[in-house]
């Protein structure tokens, strides 16, 4: 019984197993990402003067049109059409006369795994450093810079809060994870 808890013991999460959990981890999580529509949009269902908008706007990504009897006539620009198809990702569905589109601003990157601390053979803390790399799409949305910065307060902080923008630009952020041992490896614990 001794020999089995001394073997236990000695298995421990590496430096190369918890790289490839925290990796495995920052990419479930997706990119951070703004949601818009394009066509003849119902106020009703899509906000169309909410910051994001008035941003694309600025940015060059959407044309606005006029709203009349509630809807609002909004399409990509030439040069909104280019960006998108050159960003991997940009998710489009066509429905009832709009169009709506999931385009990626940034995803997360894996900066190091500072240490590994094992609490029993079975449960670990990772702490690891992260951080934002965006696309160009994502440069638009970076709350450090004029364009975001062009609005009020509240418009940045929704921006913020609801819509993609980030310090994209950013130092690393340290987080932790608590891992557990599964029987096909390692995996983020739930508890």
């Amino acid at each position: 019984m001794a020999g089995y808890y001394f073997i236990e013991a000695r298995r421990v999460l590496t430096q190369d197993q918890a790289t490839q959990l925290v990796t495995a981890t920052l990419k479930a999580q997706g990119p951070a990402a703004v949601h818009f529509h394009t066509g003849l949009v119902a106020s009703s269902d899509e906000r169309t003067y909410d910051p994001h908008y008035k941003l694309l706007e600025k940015a060059g990504i959407l044309k606005l049109g006029k709203t009349q009897g509630g809807k609002t006539p909004i399409s990509l620009t030439a040069d909104g059409e280019k960006l998108l198809a050159e960003i991997p990702g940009v998710k489009k569905v066509a429905r009832k006369g709009e169009v709506e589109y999931t385009l990626p601003l940034a995803s997360r990157r894996l900066v190091g795994v500072s240490k590994v601390i094992m609490d029993n053979p079975s449960h670990a803390q990772v702490e690891y450093s992260w951080k934002w790399e965006p696309n160009r799409a994502g440069e638009f949305f970076d709350a450090s810079q004029p364009l975001v910065k062009s609005f009020g307060t509240w418009e940045r902080s929704t921006l913020i809060s609801k819509y993609g923008a980030d310090f994209y630009h950013a130092d690393a952020r340290n987080v932790a994870l608590k891992a557990v041992k599964l029987d096909n490896g390692w995996g983020v614990s739930t508890e």
